[in-house]
């Protein structure tokens, strides 16, 4: 009687890679639409913090103000590498602001839409907040 070799044979090998792509092929598309998710949720949530933001500046000033820097709102990361954030406002009367996050060209956040809030409260798209 002859000893066996004890180890893996090329097919098993090659069944454990397509096994493996193909859990890779399942997996990251989730977790890509997660992070987008994810980045769109801190946008929101910065937006809304300015919008706060805006809310006691018009009380001190009875006036929105025009630029993050009078509202003295820094953009976290994870919002100014993948939108725009712009601040509309009109003094009225009645005085009025929009805040819009707009998403950056050629990041994983291209396709997604362009989320805004106004001074009313108003979220745009309702269907993405």
């Amino acid at each position: 009687m002859t000893p066996r070799n004890r180890g893996f044979t090329l097919i098993e090998l090659v069944i454990a890679m397509v096994v493996i792509g193909i859990l890779v092929a399942v997996a990251f598309p989730s977790y890509q639409a997660h992070l987008i998710k994810g980045y769109r949720a801190a946008a929101q949530s910065y937006l809304m913090d300015v919008a706060q933001k805006q809310q006691q500046y018009l009380l001190d000033n009875r006036a929105y103000a025009g630029t993050e820097a009078a509202l003295n709102a820094t953009q976290p990361a994870e919002v100014s590498k993948y939108y725009t954030v712009a601040i509309a406002a009109d003094p009225g009367p009645p005085p009025t602001f929009t805040i819009t996050a707009t998403p950056k060209a050629g990041t994983m956040q291209a396709s997604e839409v362009t989320l805004s809030i106004d001074q009313a409260g108003q979220k745009l798209p309702s269907d993405k907040w």
